[in-house]
């Protein structure tokens, strides 16, 4: 009986090992330059977007081919029925075989094109799928740019989390030291019950911010490892600090602006399209031209029809010819396709202006959010300090039995509300250099 109950034991505590290792979260020491470098390798996203670079770099090839001449091999064989060979009865000499019946036909043609001038569809085509993997390779860029944000968003956030339920647990590790303080009052006859009631409450209400901040902590963590790519369950430690610098005359507004219009990828991309949409206009007025091509064939076949008499035998022979075409009247499609492409341009020229509108409104508005950060950073920082030297005055005179509880609490409070305000003012301040940086593609270091 004793050696089961022993067997038992093992086998429970085996189980729970075995629980342990499996439930155990994997932790990771991470600063904001590798959560990035992560999230970069593992964002499906990104690896679309790369994949539409490829595909739009392989379609200008593919055009540049056009331009170029191509070769092409055929060969057939034909078995025809019988039929009498073709022969001519000439009086006094008797009849002659002219054309014999030959039954097995074989060819084999070697065939080189290259076309001379096209309208300028071939350079105009290839204009196009040029500016196209261009535009596609700045899409890309802003496709990193913007996860790259979303990071900044998501780790700085999960900073936030942290750093707020730090000024949390202090909070309530200083509302029980004054529910202590308050007992021991009550015990003396220094404090009615009511006032010790107070402080259980403001406990009660400090323990379920706790609750609410832990919470928020796995929340903030688990969109962190989304955003990554990693495994939700993994646990992230912050390795960065924010530190502030007052940007209200660092930078010149003109010259962001400037920046901007020269470094933002979606605008190098819009500019790409305006230039395809102008050789697309190019591409539609090539018909209007003719079209010339240089062809040759090199033909080896058994018989080769060139070849009088002809002759069951293989026998090579080859050409070379310049064909030239034109359209005389398509019921005006041309000027159609013309008129569409002019259209095309003109709204792609739109777009890219109200784009450089739109982009210097961000500039402006994320410029002055970062110094409004930055501002407010500093007021808070200063708030702190002074909510923690009216927290200590407060309960140093609580202790010495010459201030209310009431003015204690008040002073618990406020602390726990300015900390968390500066918290919340460093994150807004590093959330608005990461927009301003995305806006400008300028570092705020």
């Amino acid at each position: 009986m004793r050696n089961l109950n022993f067997k038992i034991i093992i086998i429970l505590f085996i189980g729970l090992f075995l629980s342990s290792i499996s439930n155990a979260q994997e932790v990771r020491k991470l600063n904001l330059e590798q959560c990035i470098k992560i999230g970069l390798i593992n964002s499906k996203t990104i690896h679309s977007s790369k994949m539409s670079v490829l595909a739009a770099e392989a379609q200008m090839r593919e055009m540049n081919t056009n331009g170029l001449p191509s070769l092409s091999f055929n060969a057939t064989y034909t078995r025809l029925s019988k039929v009498p060979p073709f022969t001519v009865a000439v009086p006094g000499l008797g009849s002659f075989n002219i054309s014999p019946s030959i039954f097995d036909n074989y060819s084999m043609a070697l065939s080189l094109k290259q076309p001379l001038f096209t309208g300028f569809k071939l350079s105009s085509s290839y204009d196009m799928a040029k500016y196209n993997s261009l535009a596609a390779k700045q899409t890309y860029s802003q496709d990193e740019q913007n996860l790259i944000l979303n990071i900044k968003n998501a780790y700085w956030n999960l900073f936030k989390a942290i750093k707020i339920k730090e000024v949390i647990d202090e909070n309530v590790q200083q509302v029980k030291a004054h529910l202590t303080d308050i007992q021991n009052f009550y015990k003396q006859g220094l404090a009615t019950k009511n006032e010790v009631l107070k402080v259980e409450v403001q406990l009660s209400d400090a323990q379920l911010n706790q609750i609410d901040a832990k919470n928020a902590v796995k929340l903030a963590g688990v969109n962190l490892n989304n955003v990554l790519g990693l495994p939700l369950s993994t646990g992230i430690e912050i390795q960065d600090s924010i530190s502030v610098k007052n940007t209200s005359n660092l930078y010149n507004m003109d010259q962001l602006i400037s920046e901007a219009q020269d470094n933002r990828p979606e605008l190098k991309a819009m500019e790409y399209k305006v230039k395809a949409s102008e050789k697309g206009i190019t591409l539609a007025q090539s018909d209007w031209y003719p079209q010339i091509f240089l062809a040759g064939e090199y033909n080896y076949a058994k018989p080769n029809q060139r070849l009088l008499p002809t002759k069951n035998e293989f026998y090579g022979t080859w050409d070379v010819s310049v064909g030239l075409s034109l359209s005389l009247w398509n019921w005006g499609a041309t000027l159609d396709k013309t008129d569409r492409a002019k259209a095309q341009y003109e709204q792609a020229n739109d777009g890219l202006k109200t784009l450089k509108d739109a982009v210097t409104l961000e500039v402006t508005q994320d410029y002055y959010n970062l110094v409004k950060a930055s501002e407010k950073v500093i007021v808070a920082e200063e708030a702190v300090k002074q909510a923690e030297e009216n927290y200590r005055v407060t309960d140093d005179k609580f202790k010495q039995g010459i201030t209310l509880n009431s003015e204690l609490l008040d002073a618990e409070t406020a602390l726990k509300q300015v900390r968390t305000n500066y918290t919340q003012a460093l994150v807004d301040y590093e959330l608005a250099k990461a927009q301003i940086e995305k806006a400008t593609g300028k570092n705020f270091n």
